[in-house]
């Protein structure tokens, strides 16, 4: 018998089914509740942000980018869109055919498909595309790998998004950089923190996403990092937060600019250069 106090009323069993919480007949199991759960607490950092958006318009939009077989954006719909904004759209940006086609299957059998939207596009194409709408509220990037992240942080600052919610992972680039540069860098003492090659990997994933969000506020954004325990592959994950509030750039632009100097990772600096937010 389905233990139904751990699902939403409301809340689409056959969603679950094929996200694979629930079994063919319906019934959890500890690792399917283990899931149901980490889907919740996501959910949850999200809710608010949707919340207010919708009470300002009812039209909101959603843009979830890298959105592989789009498990974050049938969720959002069908505990938020479905019943407190039906008038909004919910739209998923992925480069793998296969998944787009899945997931536009998906949503017409769930009817979905009124308020979701697929698109097979690479970030620049979803930038210029005239299937999306030019300006955008909430732009979400869950487990991004390395630059993609980046990706989803472009496209939302070119969409003048009110909100940026971000899970990186798998990040190699500024590792990569650093180790480049580490004969130079060991005349400092600062480069101890990534002189052993495990330092190096961790220091690099970490030192990314200090210059995003340091990026972020240089946009006028109001950022908030925190943790977000266990979803799908990874068992810890950084989440970052953001709120456009038309902040003063001008600090947070400086300690980049230092940071990259610093760390001598010049080469780096269009990646997270700041420019002229809209």
């Amino acid at each position: 018998m389905t233990d139904k106090y751990d699902i939403r009323p409301g809340q689409s069993v056959e969603l679950l089914k094929q996200l694979h919480i629930l079994t063919r007949d319906g019934k959890l199991n500890q690792d399917s509740r283990r899931k149901l759960k980490q889907v919740y607490h996501l959910f949850n950092f999200i809710e608010p942000l949707l919340e207010t958006l919708v009470a300002d318009h009812a039209e909101l939009t959603l843009v979830d980018h890298g959105a592989g077989k789009s498990y974050l954006g049938f969720i959002l719909y069908d505990l938020f869109f479905k019943d407190r904004a039906p008038q909004g759209r919910l739209y998923g940006i992925e480069t793998r055919d296969e998944l787009v086609k899945s997931s536009m299957a998906l949503a017409q059998k769930l009817g979905f498909a009124a308020g979701m939207r697929f698109y097979n596009l690479s970030v620049a194409e979803s930038i210029t595309s005239d299937r999306l709408p030019p300006q955008v509220d909430i732009v979400t990037a869950l487990h991004a790998c390395n630059t993609a992240t980046d990706d989803a942080i472009r496209f939302a600052l070119e969409k003048r998004a009110r909100y940026i919610v971000l899970v990186p992972c798998c990040q190699a680039e500024v590792a990569a950089e650093l180790k480049k540069h580490k004969a130079q860098a060991l005349k400092s003492p600062l480069a101890e923190l990534w002189r052993h090659p495990i330092h190096t990997r961790e220091f690099g994933a970490q030192i990314t996403n200090v210059l995003r969000c340091l990026e972020l506020e240089a946009h006028g954004y109001q950022v908030t990092v925190t943790e977000l325990v266990g979803w799908e592959h990874s068992m810890k994950n950084e989440l970052i937060v953001a709120e456009y509030k038309d902040l003063p750039r001008a600090k947070a632009q400086a300690r980049l600019d230092e940071l990259l100097d610093t760390l001598g990772l010049d080469a780096l600096r269009q990646r997270f250069g700041a420019c002229e937010a809209a």
